[in-house]
């Protein structure tokens, strides 16, 4: 079984989601998206797989950069995810992913459904 996590080691939602998947014997690949930015294709394949219809509802609506961007609930979907790509710190974490779908790991055991 393939997973794949994309962490934030400051963020205690994603310590905690990471924490609970080695409790289930699973070792997943440990993508410090923060170090290693992920691409356009990479952020369009995680919303998919996520079931979202937007960028919206992987966007972190509260950090700092998201008000200083200017960005909003009104902001395109185009503008959002190049946002969210030059601003790594704009997806909202934990996502989990195993095969052909993805969860977000807040709370933490939502993951265990595609698990």
């Amino acid at each position: 079984m393939s997973v794949t996590i994309y962490h934030n080691p400051r963020c205690s939602k994603s310590r905690q989601t990471l924490a609970l998947l080695e409790e289930n014997s699973i070792q997943p690949e440990v993508v410090e998206y923060l170090k290693t930015p992920i691409d356009s294709e990479t952020l369009n394949t995680l919303i998919s797989k996520l079931g979202f219809d937007s960028a919206h509802q992987l966007v972190r609506n509260k950090e700092a950069i998201y008000k200083e961007l200017g960005l909003s609930k009104d902001s395109d979907e185009a503008t959002l995810r190049q946002a969210m790509l030059d601003n790594p710190k704009l997806i909202e974490r934990p996502i989990v992913v195993k095969d052909d779908k993805a969860a977000l790991g807040r709370p933490p055991e939502s993951v265990l459904d595609i698990i």
